[in-house]
């Protein structure tokens, strides 16, 4: 098939753009740098199955030829992402994601939209099951990606009970692996880069607020499912094994005895989800997917890929 993936330069696009290439697709990649990193794909120059275009998807998209498949993965992923580039962050999932539906059926291609476990918002219910509807502030500190993730997800399915539109949803939890930005907040990723350099690692509150972690190449697994599956309702891709800020702290120090660096506590930051715990129970009926990847093993792969990016040793 030949595939566009949106955001085809960011940290999960990047992954899923291996995959599909060793399934012997081509793939076109659309992404307009302001959070995606032309790294992530450098290895596939030369790739004559591979294709990055830099545009941005809030404009109508002009592809030439069949598009088989629309990931639509283009979005800031990160708090400081989304925060830096509030005003993108809205209109690429809410524009983008039009524009990209729009695409869809002018090339009667199958879509499949990336939403996000913040759809939940401060889950007032736990695990997380793909039928709440979410305890999310629609003028908080991290309203411009939960609300336009909601919106994308409401958009998807007009256009799939209107427009007959072929179109998937994902809700991803958290995330990690090689080609994240060591800068961009995010939780795993900011302890590995603190510890490799000694630096103290940076815990808000007391750390007791949980996230589940999932590996990298067990995600894309899971989009690629859901995208070839026969169901247009939303599906949750993560790890369902929870644990605390404070132990992601503790087990990355664990995998680098040999750095110096302490723990900290810095205070919480506005509307930060007090637990995040995906119920994956719709993902292995219907897909027969979750994760095989361990913490330990996923965490020391990472740590493996950095050490020859940051100066920690």
């Amino acid at each position: 098939m030949r595939i566009l993936i949106s955001g085809g330069a960011g940290f999960l696009s990047s992954h899923l753009t291996d995959l599909l290439l060793s399934q012997g697709h081509e793939v076109v990649g659309v992404d307009n740098f302001i959070t995606g990193n032309r790294d992530n794909v450098a290895h596939l120059s030369g790739n004559d199955k591979y294709k990055l275009i830099e545009a941005d998807v809030c404009e109508p998209l002009k592809i030439d030829g069949p598009i088989d498949r629309i990931y639509h993965m283009a979005s800031p992923a990160s708090p400081i992402g989304y925060v830096k580039h509030q005003v993108a962050t809205v209109k690429v999932n809410s524009q983008g994601t039009w524009n990209l539906l729009e695409l869809s059926l002018e090339k009667n291609a199958r879509f499949l939209v990336a939403s996000t476990s913040e759809c939940y918002g401060d889950p007032a219910v736990h695990p997380q099951r793909e039928d709440y509807w979410g305890n999310v502030n629609p003028i908080g500190l991290r309203s411009m990606y939960d609300e336009p993730k909601r919106f994308a997800e409401a958009c998807t399915m007009a256009y799939h009970r209107e427009r007959k539109a072929d179109t998937r949803i994902i809700r991803i939890f958290n995330t990690y692996g090689p080609r994240m930005d060591p800068y961009d907040g995010r939780v795993v990723i900011s302890f590995i880069r603190q510890a490799l350099n000694n630096e103290p690692l940076t815990v808000f509150g007391d750390g007791k607020q949980t996230r589940s972690l999932c590996y990298v190449t067990d995600l894309v697994r899971g989009i690629n499912l859901v995208m070839e599956a026969d169901f247009i309702e939303p599906i949750n891709l993560g790890n369902p094994q929870e644990l605390t800020i404070l132990d992601i702290a503790k087990e990355v120090l664990s995998l680098i005895p040999e750095s110096k660096s302490t723990i900290t506590h810095q205070p919480m930051p506005p509307d930060d989800p007090k637990v995040r715990c995906p119920d994956i129970t719709r993902a292995k009926q219907i897909l027969g997917w979750q994760p095989v990847v361990s913490r330990r093993e996923g965490l020391s792969k990472m740590i493996e890929f950095y050490r020859d990016q940051l100066t920690g040793r």
